[in-house]
This record gives structure tokens, sequence and C-alpha cells, in this order.
């Protein structure tokens, strides 16, 4: 393995203990790579920090290590209560895993309590532990640290607790803001106390970055890891190459060779993209099935309790296939990922760069292949100006160091593989054989067609040149499903199967009884109003009830009209004055006025005359 170095530890201007040194033999980490060595030494001069680096640069340890460091360096010691650090993270993986990498050094310090606040887990537990265990530094995802803050009648002061605080790293700040957490944000800093260490990590600088920086951090050194520079020292060495390469072919034919591919790389690790949820888990189900001998498991982001479960459990495969979204994109560090598989080209372009970087993380070699349709071809182009691919792949020194390093990453075209089988007949044969499997291809087909619709390079994805026909085959669909999307549209390439979909029964003997149940009762209610008069389909049940209510008070005012004895004159003044005392009582008109208004009309009335139920009819 070859390393990105900046030289060893011993060499930081501001020594580390000797424990924080011994973790650091023991993970295997002999050199730190240029935002480690950049940060660091800020850090611990009580600086606060914005450092914008690229993926797989090594920040976790860059904010890791000076945290240990401040706390040891503390006058007074920390009680099990008092909260020292708060490292917030946008997803719950990423947080597990820097709280991986925090423990292999707190197991040093048992002076040190480190608690893991993430969602997917029962928030009363969390407080229980805090309250037995403690939390010195705490690990934290924003909505359940938010959260956290509320239970003081739970027994938790949080507020109190944090008035201690040393240090706060906010890591992936753009995720952060890019995943809607800035009110979260805004509403924890409030609690914070303003005489802090701040470190803020982020991929990318945008315009709300830059906005969370001044209202975060004060007077911060900005160190910026950049994706281009000048060719590196000669004590340093370029990590090993990403491979990175595209392959053009037909809707109908990318699962196929997708399938060949993952067949002949049975023994290695993979990570397979998909933009959505609903492909996750129809292809996941799919490449189940197919694909033999290997262990194939599912992630995506509306998945709650088993997140954890599944990515901890494939961090540890020597080998398999991660069937995700992009939840798993960023920041996720999975040992030894040799091949990243993009079915579904990312939404934009950043999120190409962060995908590829799970695979070739700090000198580890790996690979990346994305799949384009034949009128996507020109995303390579796009890529190339976008994010500088021919240059890219290399961590780059901050913009206070001059050292940088540059590796050479193209995108190379794979040709298409021969002697493919063709299986989406068998996955046809999955979707008529069980219910569950139809359905989700279902919504596969339109979740895809809608993420496509909102991609943000729509110049090369755009959905009018789509062809659909060739997609529904791909899908391995038995009908088009009805969508706004394929209203008014003929399909002469795409033959449905001859079946009627309604008889395909779930597999699940549970679900197919509920399912016939609720046929059942469909069929009853449909039975028993016949005949009878229906609303109106295309109004909304509350306009309806609207107008109906309008059409009561019309009547029920003829009525009275009709039955009344006051004169028309009477009656309008009558009004007139109900006007006036309104306007009064909700303070549009002054006493003086009002009595004006009362003499003017020719007559007085008492405001104990109207009761406060007609007021309220008439507002």
């Amino acid at each position: 393995m070859e390393h990105v170095t900046e030289g060893s530890w011993e060499s930081l201007p501001v020594p580390l203990d000797p424990r924080v040194l011994g973790a650091l033999r023991e993970l295997g980490f002999p050199y730190m790579t240029p935002v480690q060595s950049a940060t660091i030494p800020l850090f611990m001069k009580n600086k606060d920090v914005a450092a914008e680096a690229v993926t797989g640069s090594g920040k976790t340890l860059a904010f890791v290590i000076p945290i240990l460091e401040i706390l040891l360096r503390r006058e007074e010691k920390l009680k099990k209560s008092q909260v020292g650090a708060i490292i917030i993270t946008p997803t719950r993986e990423l947080a597990v895993q820097i709280d991986e990498v925090l423990a292999h050094f707190t197991k040093h310090f048992p002076q040190f309590s480190q608690i893991l606040w993430i969602g997917g887990r029962n928030p009363g537990e969390d407080v229980e532990r805090f309250k037995q265990q403690g939390g010195n530094i705490i690990v934290a995802t924003p909505g359940r640290l938010e959260d956290m803050f509320r239970r003081k009648a739970e027994g938790l002061d949080l507020v109190s607790c944090v008035r201690s605080l040393d240090v706060l790293v906010l890591d992936e700040a753009d995720r952060l803001l890019d995943m809607g957490f800035e009110a979260s944000i805004n509403t924890i800093l409030e609690f914070l106390p303003k005489q802090r260490r701040t470190g803020l990590f982020s991929a990318t600088q945008t315009q709300e970055v830059e906005n969370l920086v001044r209202a975060g951090l004060r007077n911060p050194v900005r160190v910026s890891v950049k994706e281009k520079g000048v060719a590196a020292s000669s004590t340093q060495k370029t990590p090993s190459r990403l491979e990175n390469y595209y392959m053009v072919c037909k809707a109908d034919e990318k699962f196929n060779q997708l399938v060949h591919f993952l067949r002949n790389h049975k023994q290695e690790k993979h990570l397979v993209f998909f933009s959505t949820c609903a492909c996750v888990e129809y292809y996941g189900k799919a490449l189940e099935a197919l694909v033999k001998g290997v262990k194939i498991m599912c992630i995506h982001g509306k998945m709650k309790y088993k997140r954890n479960k599944i990515f901890m459990e494939f961090r540890k495969l020597q080998s398999g296939i991660l069937v995700c979204t992009d939840v798993m994109a960023r920041g996720i560090d999975i040992p030894e990922v040799n091949w990243v598989l993009q079915y579904d080209p990312p939404s934009n372009a950043s999120a190409f760069v962060h995908r590829c970087g799970r695979t070739a993380r700090i000198g580890h070699s790996g690979s990346a292949l994305v799949f384009l349709l034949p009128m996507e071809e020109s995303y390579i182009n796009f890529l190339a100006i976008n994010q500088k691919m021919g240059e890219h792949w290399g961590e780059v020194m901050p913009a206070r160091v001059e050292n940088v390093v540059s590796v050479q990453c193209p995108l190379q075209e794979m040709k298409l593989q021969k002697n493919t089988a063709d299986l989406l007949p068998k996955l046809k044969s999955m979707a008529l054989a069980d219910r569950a499997v139809f359905e989700k291809g279902m919504k596969a087909f339109v979740s895809y067609i809608q993420a496509y619709a909102k991609h943000e390079c729509n110049l090369i994805f755009r959905l009018k040149d789509l062809d659909l026909a060739s997609l529904a085959r791909g899908f391995a669909l038995l009908r088009m499903p009805k969508m706004p999307e394929l209203r008014g549209k003929q399909f002469p390439d795409f033959v449905p199967v001859d079946v009627n979909t309604d008889t395909i029964p779930f597999k699940d003997k549970i679900r197919e009884k509920q399912r016939q149940k609720l046929l059942e009762q469909q069929r009853k209610e449909k039975t028993e109003n016949e005949g009878r008069r229906k609303f109106i389909k295309n109004k909304a049940w509350s306009k309806q009830k609207a107008k109906k209510e309008k059409k009561k008070k019309m009547n029920e005012k003829r009525k009275r009209e009709e039955g009344s004895d006051i004169e028309d004159e009477d009656m309008e003044e009558l009004l007139n004055d109900t006007r006036l005392l309104k306007r009064f009582k909700k303070g549009k008109i002054t006493e003086e006025e009002f009595e004006k208004g009362l003499f003017t009309s020719g007559k007085t009335i008492k405001t104990a005359d109207l009761g406060v139920s007609d007021l309220e009819d008439d507002s």
C-alpha cells in the first residue's frame, strides 16, 4: 500500500501524546496526509478551521486527534456528565464509522467516555445510556442531537452539560446543508457556548457553507485541499491510481451486462449505485436470484432500523455486493472496495466523484465503472469539464502549504462484454410468480423516470430522448404503468404479457390473504354503491363539503327572509350596525367612530343583543 505523506506524526510542530502515537501505529498510519498535516497544528493552537478537502483525504483523523489533544490539555478534568467535544455528521453510517475510529483512541484514555447518538435507535435508551455512562465526546447526527436538547423532562439537561464544550466539529458540512439540516444546525449552535474551537470540514465550498462558516466560526483559518495543482515534491508518493471506466449500452442490455460483470468478479467487493430507493429494492431482489454464491445486501435512505446492521456487516465482508443509493456516496469508508459500479449516473457531477471515492482510498487500488445509455455519452465530456477528472484523484495541499499531489485519472471506455446471457425473461418469470417482484418493478420504473426528469444535467439527461420501450424491457416490466409522463404515448416496441396482472398472487401467503380480503371488501363496496349518486371525481372532498355548506346557508337565509316580518329597510340597518360592531371588536375603528356610525344609521343596538356565536359564523 502506498501512502500520500506529509511527513511522520512526530514531525508536527506541536508534539502528540505518546498514547495517540501508539494508537496511530496500531491503525497502520505512520505518515500524515496533507489535510492532516495542515489542520492538526492549527486546531491545537486554538484556531477555528474551515477545511475544504477531497474525498478520501483522511479528514476523520484530522479532527479526532486534535479533539483528544485539546481535552488532554484541559486544566480542569471533565466529569462524567460534562461534554468536551461534539462531532456532527450527516448520516448514521458516517457517524458509526467516526465513532469506531474514535474508539481506537479512547481505549487508551479511560478518563474519556464517548457516546453515539443517531436515528434508528430508541432515544429513551440514548438518554439512559448518557445518564449512566456519560459522554465526554458525542458523535451524532443533527436530528438526534437536536432532539436530545429537548429531553430535560427525562432527566437529561444537555444545555448544562455542554457548557464545558471545548470543540465542535461539523463533518461533511456541505452534505449537512444539502440534506436540509440547516435549521437543526442553527438550533444546536444556539445551545453551545461561544468560547469553543470549531472545525468545519467540507468537500465543496458553497454559499450555504460559507454562511455557516460566518455563523459558527470565529476568525477561521481556511485550508483548501483542491483537485489540481503542481507536481508533488520528491519526498511524496502518489496513491495507486483509480481505474475509471464507462460502458455505453442500450437500456435493455444494461442489466445483462451488470449481472455478467458481477458473475465474473465474485471474489471481489462491489458497491452498485442506483438512482432511487425503489430501484435498489427491485434490482437488489433480482441480483439475489441471479448472482449465486455471493453475499448481496441492500441499503438506502428509507431504511430506518436495518441500515446500521447492514452497513456494519458489509464492512466486515471480504467479498460481496452492496446495492445502494447515494446515502453511501460520501464519507463512508468501507475497507477494500474493488469496484464501484454506477448503474445509474448520479443526479449531479460532484456526486460522481464522491461515488468513485468509495474505492482507491488513501493508497489502495480500485476501479469504477459507470453505465451510460447511447444518448448519454456526452456525459463523459461534461465530467471532464466540470470535475477535471483528468487532473483529479489526489490529496492536494492546503492554500497555506505549497506542496501539491496530483494523479491522472481519465475515464476509459470499457467495451460491451461478449456472450452475455439474456436474463430478462427470468426476471419476468419472477414477476409473474410473485406479486412483490411485479410491484417492486413497477415502482422502480416510475421512480427512475421521475428521478431522470429532475436530473441536474438536463441538457444531456432529457426525458424526451429516453427510449421508454427499451427502458421498460430493461426493467422486465409485464406492462406499462399508468403515470403522467406516459400519458397519450404509444409503445409499439414494447409488448406487454398476455396476463391480467391483477391475478398475480403474492408468494407470501399472509400478504396474499390480506390482498384477497381487501379485494373482497372493495367488491362489496362497489356493489353497495351501485345506483347511488357519487361525488364528482375530480373535486376534492373538502371543496364538495364547502359547496354543500354554502348551499345550506343560502336556503336558510331564503327561508328567514320569506317568513320575516322585518321591513327591508330595517333589515339593512340591522346588518350595517352588526358590521360596525364587528369592526369595533376587531379594533379596526375607535369607540367614537363606532358610536358615530350607529347614530348616523339612525338606530342604536345593544352589544348584548348579538351573541358571540353569531359573530363567529359571519367572520
